[in-house]
């Protein structure tokens, strides 16, 4: 007997959305820290910049890595006085 493929949930549509969102949200704070590290001069990074450009751009980190870059990564002039 042949299988009748089912309509998606609407709890599978909501699940589908909110993960467009969450990665919808990484991207485009991993875009944005991405452009910002590559006009910063490295004095005003906090760590190579070799290596926050590997991981922004390698690892999954659901808008986390972002985050903590244009947080703590970021020298300000305040901070180079």
């Amino acid at each position: 007997m042949a299988r009748v493929a089912s309509k998606p949930s609407d709890e599978g549509r909501g699940k589908r959305r909110v993960l467009v969102a969450v990665a919808t949200a990484d991207l485009a704070l991993r875009a944005w820290a991405l452009a910002d590290l590559a006009a910063r001069p490295q004095q005003k990074v906090r760590g190579p910049k070799a290596g926050w450009a590997l991981a922004l751009s390698v690892v999954n980190s659901v808008g986390l890595l972002p985050a903590a870059y244009l947080l703590w990564g970021r020298q300000t002039d305040a901070d180079l006085r």
